[in-house]
């Protein structure tokens, strides 16, 4: 009696996995159609990957979802497609060109910058944090890096997996990175790509150390706001939700009357034939600078918290998505800023002087609506900018989409 019931607590434990995951299965085959095996196929931010077998053959077991797969062998440009899990199991296969990349086109330009344009891209796309300080980039050399001097920009690629250590977080992190964009005119940041996750090797207590070390760095950040947002638990969870609306500056004329000004007052000082132009403070000429200098719009806090019903509308079963005018101001209550940020000028946002020193960031909308999924992930990351906390914590501070912290602890610490 017992061997029956015990087959069939199995039964019932294997068909609630069935349900819960789908095989993704296929083939990778080279452009004649032979089969390539011992291609590594990945889902991109997790850490789940396999091997194709000896006739190319793959398959993984995935929960429903929408995923990025990566696909790369050695001699081979790397293939990526995006799939949707919902309830069946799906085919996929892969057809790989061969790489035509030779050394000597790297070789080729020697660039006596490329050391600090390296240095610039480590802190831009790790971050300055202090987990940042403890990751090492394996193989520079395969970062493919233009500067631009006309447009401040410095722009980085790479046609194969640049590997982060992380000795923080006990990550090693393969990232295929398509685009890295540095503005240091508008000292915007982006960057995009495929990154694959695998755990460290170390000791019972070392591992012990990153497990608490990712429980905080999965904290407050934007992948665990938006998970929250998507299961409606953002407030228990620790999130303040607030408006940051821009107004037109009661203090500046419009440009047109500014420009006329100054325009004006410039040919009555090249009128009495003076040699240079002279700006006096206090003189008309002055005044009329300053307000060309002076912020277009001023921003108001409004504390008034914005409900997560209103806030968050359903795509589909599987997508939900934000749409909002001005930006959204996110308080993390759990949490205080690290003394690192709270000194770097700049980074901070402003806050009331009776808020205390939590985790701060705001989110302003460049694509409407953003799209994301229930484990936080975004459909479209150009849709949005952030500032604040989560504009400084960047590759060092990530985990993986699949990341689990202890069950019931975001609400908790």
């Amino acid at each position: 009696m017992k061997s029956l019931l015990l087959i069939f607590l199995l039964f019932i434990s294997n068909f609630c996995l069935a349900q819960q995951s789908y095989v993704l299965s296929g083939m990778v085959k080279d452009k004649h159609g032979e089969p390539l095996p011992g291609a590594g196929v990945y889902v991109s931010s997790y850490k789940i990957a396999t091997v194709t077998d000896n006739e190319g053959k793959y398959a993984l077991f995935l929960k429903p979802g929408n995923y990025d797969i990566l696909v790369q062998l050695i001699g081979y440009k790397a293939l990526n497609k995006n799939v949707v899990i919902a309830d069946k199991a799906v085919k996929l296969d892969f057809t790989l060109g061969e790489s035509i990349t030779q050394l000597a086109e790297v070789t080729i330009k020697p660039d006596p910058n490329r050391t600090h344009y390296i240095a610039m891209f480590k802190e831009y796309f790790l971050g300055a944090t202090p987990n940042a300080a403890q990751c090492r980039l394996i193989n520079p050399n395969v970062l493919i890096i233009d500067y631009y001097k006309e447009e401040h920009k410095l722009t980085v690629k790479t046609t194969e997996f640049l590997i982060v250590e992380n000795k923080a977080l006990g990550y090693r992190i393969k990232y295929l990175l398509n685009n890295f964009e540095y503005d240091s005119k508008t000292r915007i940041i982006y960057y995009e790509g495929f990154p694959y996750y695998e755990d460290l090797k170390g000791s019972a207590r070392r591992k012990k150390i990153w497990d608490q070390k990712r429980i905080t760095a999965y904290l407050g950040s934007s992948q665990h706001f938006f998970k929250s947002i998507y299961s409606g638990k953002a407030t228990e969870e620790g999130f303040i939700i607030n408006k940051l609306i821009t107004q037109p500056n009661p203090d500046k004329p419009s440009d047109s009357t500014i420009t006329a000004n100054i325009k004006r007052l410039t040919k009555f000082q090249e009128g009495l034939l003076r040699k240079t132009i002279t700006i006096n403070h206090g003189d008309s000429l002055s005044y009329w600078i300053r307000k060309k200098n002076l912020p277009d719009g001023i921003s108001i806090l409004s504390r008034s918290p914005i409900k997560e019903d209103t806030l968050v509308h359903i795509t589909n079963q599987r997508i939900k998505n934000i749409n909002f005018t001005d930006k959204l101001y996110i308080i993390y209550t759990k949490e205080k800023e690290d003394p690192l940020f709270a000194n770097r000028i700049g980074l901070s946002i402003s806050r009331p002087l009776d808020m205390p020193n939590y985790q701060i960031s705001t989110i302003a909308l460049q694509v409407k609506p953003v799209y994301f999924y229930e484990n936080g992930g975004i459909y479209n990351p150009r849709s949005m900018l952030y500032a604040g906390y989560w504009a400084w914590e960047k590759i060092a501070d990530s985990v993986p989409m699949d990341y689990l912290p202890p069950a019931g602890l975001e609400g908790k610490k």
